[in-house]
């Protein structure tokens, strides 16, 4: 191969739509960079295998340990992004992937050129993403991330079992939860702080099996960024804004004159009682409605969505947007009932640059390679028209 054609060739995992975007912004696709770190699960399953009897809550050394190989990963991605003397990358996460035996770290992201002189920034937006927000006043700073390795619990003890007797919240079980949800936000709102932001954009919240049942890891990851418009905004908490609003959401929110305050959770654990249980038990061998458990779930729901609402009149945000609901059964008939969505307010003269979002910023690429027998083997496909079917929706 021509070595000149070799240092031309740019391998980046940028798309189209993106390349476009970000060339608005002044930049140009460079490589796309990789971060790793292998660690023994041996290790990891020591520590976990200690708690597999703990009433919920932090499993401290995991937390740890978890957040050490995320930030050795990160830590060899910026190395690569240094060594290339690029003006920043974006699309980063930070994965876990499972191998026999250990678990990989991973980062990965697209590195960007430009001659506009704006600091290095890495975000876990793409370019569309990245458009949006930079456009609505969100400039970059760093890729964070905030989590938490907790175990789901067991009822444990005479006082468990008594407590599942009784139907309703579980009041000890919600405080527990409520309290380690919100470690992994307290976390990434710590992390933006120490990088100078004010505002923590774009946040996706995961929660992965570690491999050890029953503990899993909340994380939460962002783009920690500045925003100039916002630093008078009242209800600030910390002095740092956090939303888990999509770019073009906010961007839309932000040309309406709204600011994210706090991305709020609240979370219900409840349990449907020994009475409660043998009434839907039976209830299973008639045709019609199971009132006990319509009528558990309902409570929960408006148990963790009050928690919300309590959450934005402390800080005096107008609205909750995005609220988004999730249902775990955590066994012993108890289930948690999980909300999520972004405190906002409306604040005078906060605007956008743009009066519109061009239409490369908002259209989703399409999938264009697709492994037909991995689909049809996890989705339990036997029929080809089957699959054509299901593989064009």
């Amino acid at each position: 191969m021509n070595p000149d054609i070799k240092n031309t060739v740019k391998a980046s995992g940028l798309s189209g739509n993106e390349m476009y975007c970000l060339a608005l912004l002044g930049y140009a696709p460079e490589n796309l960079l990789i971060g790793n770190s292998v660690f023994s699960m041996g290790f990891i399953g020591g520590i976990a295998s200690q708690f597999r009897s703990a009433i919920g809550g932090e499993i401290t050394q995991v937390t740890n340990m978890i957040a050490e190989g995320r930030r050795l990963s990160l830590d060899r991605f910026n190395q690569e992004l240094s060594n290339g003397n690029y003006a920043g990358a974006t699309g980063l996460t930070s994965e876990l992937i499972f191998h026999p035996g250990n678990v990989e770290f991973l980062t990965i992201g697209s590195a960007v050129s430009s001659n506009n002189g704006i600091n290095r920034f890495t975000s876990s937006s793409d370019g569309q993403e990245l458009f949006c927000q930079w456009d609505a006043g969100y400039q970059p700073i760093n890729f964070i991330f905030g989590n938490v390795a907790y175990s789901i619990g067991l009822v444990k003890g005479i006082l468990g079992e008594f407590k599942q007797l009784k139907k309703g919240e579980v009041q000890q079980y919600s405080d527990i939860f409520n309290q380690t949800r919100n470690l992994a936000l307290d976390r990434i709102i710590t992390e933006a702080k120490n990088n100078g932001a004010n505002s923590v954009v774009g946040i996706r919240t995961t929660i992965l099996p570690v491999g050890i049942s029953p503990v899993q890891e909340m994380v939460m990851i962002g783009t920690a960024s500045y925003n100039s418009q916002i630093n008078s905004i009242a209800g600030i908490v910390n002095g740092v804004t956090t939303s888990d609003m999509t770019a073009e959401e906010t961007w839309n929110v932000a040309r309406l004159g709204y600011a994210p305050l706090k991305l709020v959770l609240g979370t219900s654990i409840y349990s449907l009682g020994l009475v409660g249980g043998l009434k839907a038990g039976l209830k299973n061998f008639i045709k019609g409605e199971i009132s006990e458990l319509t009528n558990m779930i309902y409570g929960a729901r408006e148990q963790s969505i009050n928690r919300l609402t309590q959450q934005a009149q402390e800080i005096g945000a107008d609205d909750i947007l995005g609220i988004k609901t999730y249902i775990y059964n955590l066994g012993g008939g108890l289930i948690e009932f999980l909300a999520i969505g972004t405190a906002v307010k409306k604040i005078d003269g906060l605007t956008t640059n743009s009066q519109q979002i061009p239409p490369q910023a908002i259209i989703r690429d399409k999938t264009t390679f697709i492994n037909a027998a991995v689909f049809a083997e996890a989705n339990n496909l036997q029929r080809p028209q089957e699959l054509a079917d299901n593989t064009s929706q």
